[in-house]
């Protein structure tokens, strides 16, 4: 799981077989697992803009589920070879004699009560190990068992909805098993349920004979209403298929809406969390295990989205470790391979191609959150994330006490990604570029005018008398800069007129909002010299009818108005404020 000293992320390598009823002539054509190893990319499943220098690619094995149920006991093991002894223990940091012959990142259990760790360093006979597990009572002279194989998370039908430690052991079975609130040292429970049976359809077109390549697809699992699990050949295997199973039910060891059904948001998502009473190595480990579930999912063709909260507590758990281990300590303790470490994590995001067939394509988008200390962005984590990531969301603390969500600060957060998409946008929506660039600078400008606003106080500023603070052009920016934020940026994720904004009703709120905002401003100047002079006073009581429904746009529903609907109350909208524009000055 992508541990210890190096940079080393935690990705798939090639699945091992599930028996799903499913045979080839020369493989097993069921995904259901996958291994941890040192690659940045899957080179060989998808086609990536990331090219490793170098790979290690451990090769699974026939029975190498990474089940913890099936792991080797030390009490079963006859091996002297097998064996290592503590030499010493340094809280989640376990140091072992005898170890000649074991390999990094090699899983082993440590201690009478086998606890679960991963060999990071190796020294001659000496091997030093991360445990997973809480550490005390382990003494020097201790066993220590190799398995022989790496550390691991199991991939396949059942992952939705289900809620997994840092090394993929299920919470609430957890709490079945013990009846208690805490997770027992050493407990070794299935990821997944390998007793309930789901229901196998073969890929239309699939018959004995066929000929099958990496990345095709030869049936699939509906695990529920939103997800389907693919059955993929592996990336590196091809040839005829001999014997297909029939459509029936096998078991894996062999609230949102869609389409106007309500269905809970758990069928289409994962959470990977730590107990608070777990070493930090587990914290550590739990960011590798959530990457390697969302690249699952993306090689099946899904567009997933991983939030990783938070990646200073991650960071955190990696100097506490890297002092374990005595390395020279960087920048206020954290070792000097953070940015490294964290580089090697964000690469793996991005939009692939799958391979085989049917064509698909797949994305990965990691938001990761980072809380420096005290809002200081000169921390560590927060410099090399920033140094990394291509967009930047700055979640404001005032924002949100005033319950304004989403809580992010427009002035402060940025995206670079912007000129990429320039393009899209003068093919579908021409105009957008423009109406950004004029909605950043009305807020810019709204940000200035506070500090007199703040001064002279909002209600005199607005009075319509000759002592007014404010010219009347800065008093029109106050007020649209509102529309902005309240009916534009801030939105109600459990209202369903709110809950979704397709780019069309994007557009088309803020297009309204920037054509109020300049017939506002062009009325006042060419009545500036005039007897029939206007203020924002005479605007905002004459068309009071207007700006009602500049803040009730946010209302249209796209589900039940639909986008035609929406585009012409739009449009009608617009129509609407020229001609009443037009009578005030007259």
């Amino acid at each position: 799981m992508g541990l210890g000293s190096g940079t080393r992320p935690l990705g798939p390598s090639r699945p091992s077989a599930i028996p799903l009823g499913l045979h080839h002539l020369h493989l097993t054509l069921v995904p259901a697992h996958c291994w941890l190893h040192t690659a940045l990319a899957h080179t060989d499943r998808v086609i990536t803009v990331i090219v490793p220098q170098r790979e290690r690619r451990l090769e699974p094995r026939s029975g190498d589920n990474m089940d913890f149920e099936t792991l080797p006991k030390i009490r079963d093991e006859e091996r002297e070879s097998s064996m290592g002894y503590v030499h010493g223990v340094s809280g989640p940091v376990v140091v072992a004699s005898n170890m000649s012959g074991a390999a990094m990142y090699e899983l082993v259990r440590v201690g009478h009560e086998e606890l679960v760790g991963e060999i990071i360093r190796l020294e001659g006979d000496l091997a030093t190990i991360q445990v997973y597990e809480e550490t005390s009572g382990v003494s020097v002279g201790d066993p220590v068992l190799r398995t022989r194989k790496p550390l691991s998370v199991e991939l396949g039908p059942g992952i939705m909805g289900a809620i997994f430690d840092g090394i993929q052991r299920p919470l609430s079975e957890i709490g079945l098993t013990t009846g208690s609130i805490y997770i027992p040292r050493g407990i070794n429970v299935s990821p997944l349920d390998t007793e309930r049976n789901w229901e196998f359809t073969p890929t239309n077109g699939l018959r004995v004979g066929s000929h099958v390549t990496g990345g095709d697809a030869v049936g699939w699992v509906e695990e529920n209403t939103l997800i389907r699990h693919w059955v993929l050949v592996p990336p590196s295997a091809r040839g005829t298929v001999s014997y297909i199973a029939p459509p029936g039910n096998y078991t894996i060891k062999l609230t949102l809406e869609v389409e106007g059904k309500m269905d809970t948001i758990m069928k289409r998502t994962t959470l990977i969390a730590n107990t608070s009473n777990m070493p930090v190595a587990a914290r550590e480990a739990s960011i590798y295990t959530g990457i390697t579930i969302s690249e699952y999912f993306r090689d099946m063709g899904y567009n997933v989205s991983m939030m990783a909260d938070s990646t200073s507590r991650w960071a955190e758990a990696l100097r506490e470790i890297s002092g374990r281990l005595a390395e020279m300590p960087a920048d206020s303790g954290y070792p000097a391979y953070l940015g490294a470490r964290l580089a090697s994590f964000y690469e793996r995001a991005g939009w692939v191609r799958c391979l085989g067939n049917p064509e698909r394509e797949g994305s990965v988008s990691i938001v990761g959150a980072v809380s420096p200390p005290g809002g200081d962005f000169s921390d560590p984590v927060t410099a090399a994330t920033l140094g990394i990531v291509q967009v930047f969301w700055g979640l404001d603390k005032k924002l949100a006490q005033r319950k304004h969500f989403p809580s992010v600060n427009w002035l402060i957060s940025y995206s670079r990604y912007g000129r990429l998409l320039d393009d899209y946008y003068e093919r579908h929506f021409p105009e957008f570029v423009s109406l950004r660039t004029r909605a950043k600078e009305i807020l810019q400008e709204e940000e200035e005018l506070a500090e007199i606003v703040q001064l002279v106080g909002k209600v005199r500023s607005m009075e319509r008398t000759a002592g007014g603070s404010l010219a009347e052009l800065d008093k029109i920016t106050l007020e649209v800069a509102k529309l902005l934020k309240d009916d534009f940026l801030q939105q109600n994720g459990h209202a369903p007129y709110d809950r979704y904004c397709p780019f069309y009703k994007t557009v088309g709120i803020l297009q309204n909002i920037i054509a109020f905002y300049d017939l506002a401003r062009h009325s006042v100047e060419t009545t500036a010299h005039s007897d029939n002079q206007l203020t924002w006073a005479i605007i905002r009581d004459n068309l009071g009818d207007v700006l009602y429904k500049l803040s009730a746009m946010k209302f249209k529903d796209p589900v039940k108005d639909g986008e035609l609907k929406i585009k012409a109350d739009f449009a009608s909208l617009l129509e609407e404020m020229h001609n009443a524009f037009h009578n005030l000055e007259d």
